[in-house]
């Protein structure tokens, strides 16, 4: 089966190939443009399938469809909130969130092999309808506030009161702009689905930090950043490597 990988962050595509070669799927090609990938697809045999990274950087991967015709699977591979790509499932496409996980991705795969796609029976993918939803995603509604147990008494915290959500000690707590910490009864995982993505950013597994909470961003060792908040005392929210682009277009 050829494969391969379509991805502007060249450490994401490496990564990407080491877990697919540990699942026993061999990447040999990765692209990293629009230009590059549209250039290879004039030249080449198309592949089986192919890992897709949405924003690339020159533009939209769907700009390589809209010049050519390519008869692959696809998998997406984003960082877009996953209650914006209702489209993808309409259009029977798989989809992997970053970070990507090695279960997630393994799934993906089992379920590609699973429907024994044919290069001849392939439908095409509306990318147009995507296109629309990623601009104007569906509505929905995020969660606009959280009930604590204080003492004997149940609080109530209004979610633009949040600095940031971190884990500690196998718990989820609330940071709050009075500088007191509440601990929640669900995962930042969970947390990630109910609250807005654009107010909110996932910096590391530890916090999720609220943009309006930032005070200060600081260049660290390692092409990393570190975030400082208005309140939060803590100086170990490390936006990592891989993640720093993906933060900076969300400042944006």
């Amino acid at each position: 089966m050829k494969t391969i990988i379509i991805e502007d962050e060249k450490p994401s595509a490496r990564r990407l190939q080491r877990m697919l070669a540990k699942i026993g799927l061999q990447v040999d090609t990765m692209l990293h443009s629009v230009e590059e990938a549209l250039d290879w697809f004039q030249k080449n045999t198309h592949p089986d399938l192919i890992f897709l990274d949405i924003q690339l950087s020159d533009g939209l991967s769907f700009e390589i469809f809209e010049s050519i015709d390519v008869k692959s699977a696809v998998i997406f591979t984003t960082a877009f909130d996953e209650y914006a790509l209702q489209a993808f499932k309409l259009n029977s496409i798989d989809y992997l969130l970053k970070p990507i996980s090695e279960a997630e991705l393994a799934q993906a795969v089992k379920k590609y092999e699973e429907r024994n796609f044919n290069k001849s029976t392939l439908q095409s993918i509306n990318f147009e309808d995507i296109k629309k939803l990623l601009v104007n995603p569906v509505e929905r509604a995020y969660k606009q506030r959280f009930t604590v147990k204080v003492g004997q008494h149940i609080k109530i915290i209004n979610v633009d009161d949040i600095e940031c959500f971190f884990s500690e000690n196998k718990g989820t707590y609330a940071y709050t702009i009075d500088g007191r910490s509440h601990l929640l009864d669900m995962s930042l995982e969970d947390l990630e689905k109910d609250i807005n993505s654009t107010v909110f950013f996932r910096t590391s597994r530890k916090y999720l930090v609220n943009i309006n909470a930032i005070k200060d961003m600081v260049s660290y060792t390692n092409s990393r950043l570190q975030i400082k908040l208005n309140r939060y005392p803590e100086q170990d929210i490390i936006v990592a490597r891989e993640r720093v682009k993906d933060f900076k277009d969300w400042l944006e």
